[in-house]
């Protein structure tokens, strides 16, 4: 089995937060897997990270005598991958001034990851077309295309457990796939449009609607009387109600009410409280601009249809309503009336009316609490995340003195 090191793009880092606060580039799901369940499937590879520093203690790095080192900002396909396995040692594959892969030894793969390049290695141009995250909102964007190929990948040469006769699908049933042990009653299933994924212990509940391209991830649920169009992916553990669309929602995460969630983005450990709904769509049909961390400014998305971009461990109070393209950091509390700011920083606690830090010691307790309702536990080294997360994203918490605080523009 090789050994394959998935590396952060170091010049994409800022630009994916507030997703890259809390977790490698790997780890992005888009389509059913994460970037990391990709290459580990299609290269039958033994995988680990190369991350930023303060990530390193939960996402580790392993070496091996040989390694294949990938961008994870590099989604895979077969063409690449194949390209990829042929890989002599020392030889490394560029786009432009963009790596794709090398193959190194340990020594080398090293000097590498610390930013400086083997004497011995050897240039290829790889001049094919691939797939590359370098926005936040390429994450719903490619996620269509994304669950067509992973649907294909996961299901090919395999059964389906049986539709119950008490649902209706409309569409061909090669492209429902049903893990062993999901559940789905009383259900309205459409394949026109593309395949339905339905993940080990998902369940569907009496009413739900759903219009592929969609996935349930493991143990994902709809509420009674969901309307979820596609491209949707419910990762492992969370639960949705009201209607969605283009929604991509990475794990353990919760809207669980009616409301409108669409063209948008959701971390980890995330709960959207009941009615709240988000524009995706400007009043004036103009394209919508999101915060980039990496440009400190608001950034042109060229979308016209753009939502909510939600960081790990935030929350939104009932009735909140989140502008076009607006950007959440991580550990936010969100509440009261009328559209907060279209950046809210991490730690934020409050609404229009204005805001105030949320203690980082507050945050931990939030999160053991609600990670202990799923019986996981909250590591050592994810409270020190929590903390680095906090200092880093400081300057953005000035609140008299932020002037990007007050840009709203109408949804």
């Amino acid at each position: 089995m090789e050994n394959l090191i998935l590396f952060d793009d170091k010049s994409l880092i800022n630009q994916l937060k507030p997703f890259t606060y809390t977790r490698p580039i790997a780890d992005f799901r888009v389509g059913i897997l994460t970037i990391r369940e990709k290459w580990e499937k299609m290269l039958q590879a033994k995988v680990s990270y190369h991350t930023q520093f303060y990530l390193s203690d939960k996402f580790k790095c392993h070496f091996a005598n040989v390694n294949i080192l990938v961008n994870a900002s590099i989604i895979p396909d077969l063409a690449l991958v194949n390209r990829i396995k042929q890989l002599p040692l020392y030889h490394a594959l560029y786009n432009g001034d963009t790596v794709i892969a090398l193959k190194l030894d340990a020594t080398a793969s090293r000097m590498f990851l610390g930013n400086q390049l083997p004497d011995q290695l050897a240039i290829i141009d790889w001049m094919e077309p691939y797939t590359q995250i370098k926005h936040i909102w390429d994450i719903f964007t490619l996620n269509d295309a994304e669950i067509r190929k992973d649907f294909k990948m996961l299901s090919e040469g395999r059964k389906s457990q049986e539709l119950g006769i008490d649902n209706r699908l409309i569409g061909s049933a090669d492209d429902l796939f049903i893990e062993e042990g999901a559940s789905v009653d009383c259900a309205i299933l459409n394949t026109k449009t593309g395949p339905i994924y339905i993940g080990k212990g998902a369940e569907v509940l009496e009413g739900s609607m759903l219009r592929g391209p969609l996935a349930l991830c493991e143990h994902a649920a709809t509420k009674m009387g969901s309307k979820i169009y596609g491209a949707t992916t419910l990762g492992p553990h969370c639960k949705v109600g009201g209607e969605l669309n283009n929604v991509v929602l990475f794990g353990y995460s919760n809207k669980g009410h009616d409301g409108f969630l669409g063209n948008s983005v959701i971390g980890e450990w995330c709960n959207l409280g009941a009615d709240t709904n988000n524009s995706n769509l400007k009043n004036n049909y103009s394209e919508v601009k999101v915060w980039n961390y990496a440009a400190n400014n608001f950034e042109n998305t060229g979308l016209q249809f753009c939502g909510l971009f939600m960081g790990d461990h935030s929350k939104s109070g009932i009735n909140t309503m989140f502008n076009t393209g607006t950007v959440v950091g991580v550990a936010a509390n969100i509440f009261g009336a009328g559209f907060p700011p279209k950046f809210i920083p991490s730690f934020s606690w409050g609404g229009a009316d204005g805001f105030e830090t949320y203690r980082p010691e507050d945050a931990v307790d939030a999160a053991e609490r609600m990670m202990s309702r799923r019986n996981i536990e909250l590591s050592l080294e994810d409270e020190q995340i929590f903390r680095t997360v906090f200092e880093e994203s400081s300057p953005y918490r000035n609140w008299e003195n932020n002037q990007h605080n007050s840009q709203n523009s109408g949804g």
